[in-house]
């Protein structure tokens, strides 16, 4: 069925761009996607397993897994690399005890040869938080200056409101232009 459906998006002039969302439990990736979606606060709980929605931005199809991010299901995010073309990566940017881990988490993705090609956004998540980290902080902490065979963005935003969401959306849909 989903190869019916990417050959009709083919022929009548839109592509479908594979995006996983990934990031520690408690990021907000999944109020990110239904923010996406809805354009509206969604109440959640803890993602068992994945979630997946289709999110169309001008004719630009992008098939977005949100994937959960609790410890044991970190090492099911390989499952879901195949033909991925962007990475989400959700950051609790209050989150500073994990700031560590997460770092891991993202080299161990920019290494492994299915997301060879594929680009990076970042969100920084939770920026109405008062202390929370800047993006200029995230960056130098995760030195994504150093990442040099993959595009990458990093935008801050507020899940709750919307807030910058748009602008990574943007990016993401110019990236999938130019490929």
């Amino acid at each position: 069925m989903g190869q019916l459906i990417a050959k009709l998006m083919r022929i009548f002039g839109s592509q479908e761009h594979k995006v996983i969302i990934v990031g520690l439990d408690n990021a907000g990736k999944t109020t990110i996607l239904y923010q996406f979606l809805t354009n509206e606060v969604v109440h959640t709980c803890s993602t068992i397993g994945s979630n997946v929605e289709e999110i169309v931005l001008q004719k630009t199809h992008f098939l977005m897994w949100d994937l959960g991010g609790q410890e044991a299901l970190r090492a099911t995010w390989d499952t879901y690399y195949t033909n991925t073309e962007f990475v989400i990566l959700v950051i609790d940017s209050t989150d500073r005890k994990r700031l560590s881990t997460t770092r891991e988490e993202l080299y161990k993705m920019l290494a492994h040869e299915a997301l060879q090609d594929a680009s990076i956004l970042i969100f920084a998540n939770k920026q109405d938080v008062k202390d929370s980290m800047t993006t200029s902080e995230i960056s130098q902490f995760l030195t994504l200056s150093a990442i040099k065979d993959h595009p990458w963005h990093i935008q801050g935003c507020c899940a709750l409101t919307g807030e910058g969401l748009p602008a990574g959306l943007q990016w993401m849909q110019s990236q999938a232009t130019t490929n």
